[in-house]
């Protein structure tokens, strides 16, 4: 099964299409029966989330009917499809709004994610901005871009290697269990400032860009990581699980930091994630 500049054209008109659609017309118009807790009231889902993976799930199935579609609000139903993208010859890994905790409480800082995955490797990377209108898209080997509404486009690269002490970043600490939660926020004060925004899609976008020079989550759900990940390797940065080896298709365990080369991966890897 082939995969075209064209069709990936078409991905962005489709998750543009959700936004203006689905997502943009609910936000800050949710009502408190439109949002509802999934594992914790951290963890939420709103309408917009379950019509806007509808509306691209449906769009994707008629131009890939063949492939596998993996949307974080369906994994509910059918846990086995996570597994089953390592070995797919074409597959779509969705997060409709990405950040939805900042969603439903009317902080526009969430985003639409959807990667491109082929015979167990992503090749492509969507990571849209309903609110502004911009997305940061990544073909495998081709580089990074930044997109805007109005047709701008310019090629991302991330932050120069700086000292631990001197580093900007995000660490998901919050999603951590102790004593992991404790020392890796703790450890966190070694660096010049850390942030915390709950959601990967603006995460990745900041890593990506070079605004930040680090992200690392424990929990590596597909429908999170895999367009980021391939965003910030063709941006130039080393993106490995905690111990070093390649993330995946299909992984869902081990961890993950990016980081802008290996060196300061391992600096992060050492001294805010320790043993």
């Amino acid at each position: 099964m082939t995969f075209s500049d064209t069709d990936f054209d078409h991905l962005m008109t489709i998750v543009a299409e959700a936004a203006a659609q689905e997502i943009l017309p609910r936000f800050r118009n949710l009502a408190a029966g439109d949002i509802s807790e999934k594992t914790s009231a951290i963890d939420l889902v709103t309408e917009a989330d379950l019509l806007a993976e509808k509306h691209i799930t449906a769009a994707l199935k008629a131009r890939f009917p063949a492939a596998l579609i993996v949307g974080e609000e369906a994994y509910e139903a059918d846990k086995s499809v996570v597994p089953a993208l390592a070995h797919a010859e074409l597959a779509f890994a969705i997060d409709p709004v990405d950040g939805t905790f900042n969603f439903a409480a009317g902080l526009p800082v969430f985003g639409t994610i959807l990667a491109v995955v082929a015979n167990g490797e992503t090749i492509g990377s969507i990571i849209h901005d309903p609110v502004l209108g911009d997305t940061v898209t990544a073909m495998k080997g081709s580089g990074t871009f930044l997109r805007r509404r109005m047709g701008q486009e310019r090629r991302l690269s991330v932050a120069a290697p700086a000292p631990l002490s001197a580093m900007t970043g995000a660490i998901s600490w919050g999603h951590m269990e102790e004593p992991d939660r404790s020392r890796i926020s703790a450890n966190l004060s070694k660096t010049r400032m850390a942030f915390s925004l709950n959601c990967s899609a603006y995460e990745y976008w900041m890593v990506a860009s070079g605004k930040w020079h680090f992200i690392g989550h424990s929990k590596l759900m597909p429908w999170d990581h895999l367009a980021g990940a391939l965003a910030h390797q063709e941006a130039g940065g080393h993106t490995a699980k905690f111990d070093g080896t390649p993330y995946r298709p299909g992984e869902t365990t081990g961890g993950i930091i990016s980081a802008p080369d290996e060196e300061s991966w391992w600096a992060i890897r050492r001294d805010i994630i320790g043993a």
